[in-house]
């Protein structure tokens, strides 16, 4: 079981690490899931994501997630072949906290170097575009 804290990290880069690591068969932990960040200018990124979701209804979707954990997980999912039996038991291993939960305080977290390297200064945390598209956590 690993442990990996998405605080600083991008989330396409950790999300692309993760789904390898998950397709071969390793169990992942992901906390403090608000603390990623998206690149980019924060008023597009919002646009983007008020228009995936106004896209579908609310009977038949696509349904996108409004919290920092779910998004992160939606980007996982889309890196994983889960519609096949491989990639379902995949995405079944994930885990996707907000916060640190009390069972992993005392586990060693672990970061994802290539992951943190932040080149622009134009970025939003999830936990801001989570408030922004009407979450409450």
């Amino acid at each position: 079981m690993v442990v990996i804290d998405a605080t600083g990290h991008i989330i396409g880069r950790l999300s692309s690490f993760v789904a390898k690591r998950l397709l071969n068969g390793e169990e992942i932990h992901i906390v403090n899931a608000e603390n990623a960040i998206i690149t980019g200018d924060s008023d597009s990124i919002f646009q983007e994501y008020k228009e995936m979701r106004d896209i579908g209804s609310q009977r038949k979707g696509p349904f996108y997630p409004r919290m920092p954990d779910r998004i992160l997980k939606r980007t996982i999912r889309g890196m994983i072949p889960y519609q096949k039996p491989r990639g379902r038991k995949a995405f079944k291993r994930l885990r996707v906290y907000i916060g640190v939960p009390t069972e992993f305080e005392k586990e060693k977290l672990e970061r994802i170097e290539k992951a943190c390297q932040i080149t622009t200064p134009y970025y939003i945390q999830l936990s801001e575009l989570s408030r922004r598209l009407g979450a409450k956590f």
